[in-house]
């Protein structure tokens, strides 16, 4: 009986530890994911989604919405230089397509250019994209590699192995924003073409389903062509470490 006792008591004392060890695994993950994530929060979302709030939701003016969302991408784009003597792409990004809609915005009176300036805003987007392609460091990378490597430090070292490797891993990351700099481009392409030749009142809420409509199809085409096999390849490496 005393021995069964003994015996529990272990069990309860090892499966308590396991599961004390586990909070703080847990924990290291979740920071790991936030870390990971945070280049894309304040550089990308928290800038856009700062000048449909300012002026879709308090009815500022599209120059000062545009102003003031502009001040984290230029805030982080001169501390990248400051600090680590390096730009940061992603939020000189989005500062140089505010400033796109800043200087299109100067031009009042046409309604037409009105609707077109989110287009050109987009279209400046997805050539930059484009063009770190070709510069050997794709500006998705940012969205990509957190939702593949799941913040774990494990998958972060397979795939940052498998990137250096430049094999069909490393063409796979450039697809992801190949996929994205086409995509945005063409939008933003249609939604121009579109605001110069149907009535006005099409396009107000036509513009909102192509951008809608583009930014889905693009989100499960790389997914499956680009995301979903990247997962499985990291999964698997993983295992074949025995991790």
């Amino acid at each position: 009986m005393s021995q069964l006792v003994t015996t529990t008591a272990a069990a309860g004392a090892t499966e308590a530890t396991g599961a004390a060890e586990a909070v703080p695994a847990e924990a290291s993950v979740r920071q790991s994911r936030w870390e990971s994530l945070k280049p894309l929060v304040l550089d990308a979302a928290v800038p856009t989604a700062s000048y449909y709030l300012l002026s879709k939701g308090f009815g500022m003016g599209t120059m000062a919405a545009l102003a003031w969302s502009s001040v984290v991408p230029a805030g982080r784009t001169l501390w990248s230089v400051v600090k680590d003597r390096r730009v940061n792409g992603l939020a000189a990004l989005i500062l140089a397509a505010n400033v796109v809609g800043l200087l299109l915005s100067l031009v009042a009176g046409d309604p037409r250019l009105m609707l077109a300036k989110d287009s050109g805003i987009t279209a400046t987007i997805g050539i930059a994209v484009l063009v770190s392609v070709a510069g050997g460091r794709p500006l998705m990378t940012a969205g990509l590699k957190p939702w593949v490597t799941k913040g774990n430090p494990v998958r972060t070292a397979v795939w940052e192995r498998l990137i250096a490797e430049r094999g069909r891993f490393a063409r796979m990351e450039r697809m992801f924003s190949v996929f994205w700099g086409v995509a945005l481009f063409g939008e933003a392409a249609l939604r121009a073409v579109g605001a110069y030749t149907l009535p006005i009142d099409t396009m107000v809420w036509l513009g909102g389903v192509i951008a809608a409509v583009t930014i889905t199809a693009t989100v499960m085409v790389s997914g499956a062509l680009v995301v979903d096999p990247m997962e499985k390849k990291v999964t698997k490496e993983v295992a074949a470490l025995g991790r």
